[in-house]
């Protein structure tokens, strides 16, 4: 598993998280920038899925 996974899930995590108590105490500031970083989360995850996946691929 790549590092760009696992940043990737912690991004997503944090992100959801930061976006929720912006929800919750009416801050639209961190709850776009918890959405953001959710955003980048994904971007990461799905970076280092094809990392994984051209490891692989060479590795056959």
């Amino acid at each position: 598993m790549s590092t760009n996974r696992v940043e990737g899930a912690i991004d997503k995590g944090v992100g959801a998280a930061k976006e929720a108590v912006g929800k919750a105490t009416d801050n639209e500031r961190l709850e776009a920038e918890g959405a953001a970083q959710k955003v980048k989360g994904d971007i990461q995850n799905k970076v280092g899925k094809v990392q994984d996946k051209v490891g692989d691929a060479i590795k056959k």
